[in-house]
């Protein structure tokens, strides 16, 4: 997979933001129907792992020349992300959760800002800070509050994770040495599968919800079908197409794009589910389109000056001085 350009980048994170988006309204029917949380996403891991199996094994030289980036992508961005996130849920309302953990953009730029000291575009501060608040009127963070302060804890280590999923899908894009992304998510699915093996415990599925249909609104679905979007488009897929959209944008850019994953839910699950959107989560689903088109306008922070002035150091031909 390849895109070049800033339109392709951006057209690769609306895809992938739309994959992500639906994970949620085909997962949901299958939880409502006796699947634990935790199991769902084993089996969502699990399977991408399986489908890209292939992948690792063409791609296995990687394990030697990326180590540490394959086992940081795994651990962190794959199971990391998902365990976090479902943990605390058990303890703090949907919305804040949710809302929780896609403050990790904005994290992201703290990253980038004080531990790489690199400029940070307003542009996409700016759809950063607009975005955060479109979410929390899509999630209505205002429903329910309870403040638990072990829950909060776990759902800001979810969006830690989620800041490192995109640095992770940044490392190493340039230059001849670059990770080829079908490898880096291949085994990043391997070793976040084994991960959530010991989390979830998935010898106590009840794998009898998965021979049956679940209800997605009044209407039945076969189990298997689920499942399948979950794992190869809401999973394998999606994150295919981060991954190249973060190459070919830029981590801070893509990150505030990936808000739209909670619009495309919200929306999914009012015309499949039949959860009616409010007037607040409308206009913070507008209010995320916004960040995200003002986010997708950066550019390049400007060169300090005194770095621009530096001389360029000229090339000496040694054969002319010697002769």
């Amino acid at each position: 997979m390849q895109a070049s350009g800033k339109h392709a980048g951006l057209g690769l994170a609306l895809v992938s933001a739309f994959a992500f988006g639906g994970s949620g309204v085909a997962a949901k029917p299958l939880i409502e129907a006796g699947l634990d949380p935790l199991h769902m996403v084993w089996l969502r891991v699990g399977g991408a792992a399986l489908v890209l199996s292939p992948l690792a094994w063409r791609h296995r030289a990687l394990l030697r020349r990326k180590p540490l980036l394959l086992a940081g992508f795994g651990i962190v961005a794959v199971a990391g992300v998902q365990a976090f996130y479902f943990a605390s849920l058990s303890r703090i309302p949907v919305g804040v959760a949710l809302l929780l953990e896609y403050l990790g953009p904005a994290l992201l730029l703290g990253w980038i800002r004080f531990v790489q000291r690199k400029p940070v575009t307003r542009a996409a501060a700016a759809g950063a800070a607009v975005a955060v608040a479109g979410l929390a009127c899509v999630v209505e963070v205002w429903a329910g509050l309870k403040l638990d302060a072990l829950g909060v804890l776990l759902g800001l280590c979810a969006a830690c994770c989620q800041a490192f999923y995109f640095i992770f899908a940044d490392q190493g894009a340039d230059g001849d040495d670059a990770p080829d992304p079908l490898g880096v998510i291949a085994y990043g699915m391997l070793i976040g599968a084994l991960v959530m093996t010991v989390i979830a415990r998935p010898w106590e599925i009840d794998w009898k919800v998965l021979g049956g249909p679940a209800l997605m609104g009044d209407t039945p679905v076969p189990a298997p079908l689920l499942l399948g979007w979950v794992v190869l488009v809401a999973t394998v897929f999606a994150y295919l197409t981060g991954v190249v959209s973060v190459r070919s944008l830029s981590p801070q850019v893509a990150a505030v794009v990936a808000f739209l994953e909670a619009v495309v839910a919200t929306v999914f699950a009012w015309v499949l589910l039949g959860e009616h959107l409010s007037t607040p989560q409308v206009i913070g689903g507008a209010l995320v389109l916004g960040g995200a088109f003002i986010a997708q306008t950066a550019r390049p922070a400007p060169v300090p000056e005194a770095e621009a002035q530096q001389p360029v150091p000229v090339p000496v031909d040694r054969a002319a001085t010697t002769a």
